[in-house]
């Protein structure tokens, strides 16, 4: 049985595209969200990856950002930052942490 995650893909007037994904992630449902990175990347260079509403990711989650191979931005629930950072995910794109309001 998956867990629950939403995925959302938005383009803003900048041109921007910002993935948004709410729920968890994990090896359950991790191939929707590596489709609709995958996706982003390819309507953007640089892709948002709005993590904010993201209470738990697990190592397929941090395998997906990481082989991504493009820049990212990850907007990420505070919860989330010392994972983002030991798995080496900060290193690779810019990691901030969410405050209200932000994407």
């Amino acid at each position: 049985m998956s867990t629950r995650l939403r995925v959302d893909t938005e383009r803003r007037d900048d041109g921007r595209v910002v993935l948004h994904a709410g729920g968890e992630i994990d090896a359950g449902n991790v191939a929707v969200f590596a489709e609709a990175l995958a996706a982003a990347a390819v309507s953007s260079q640089a892709v948002t990856v709005d993590l904010s509403a993201v209470q738990y990711l697990d190592s397929a989650a941090i395998n997906v950002l990481v082989s991504h191979g493009g820049p990212l931005h990850i907007v990420a629930n505070p919860l989330l930052i010392p994972v983002l950072r030991i798995s080496g995910v900060a290193e690779l794109a810019t990691v901030s942490a969410a405050s209200r309001g932000e994407t």
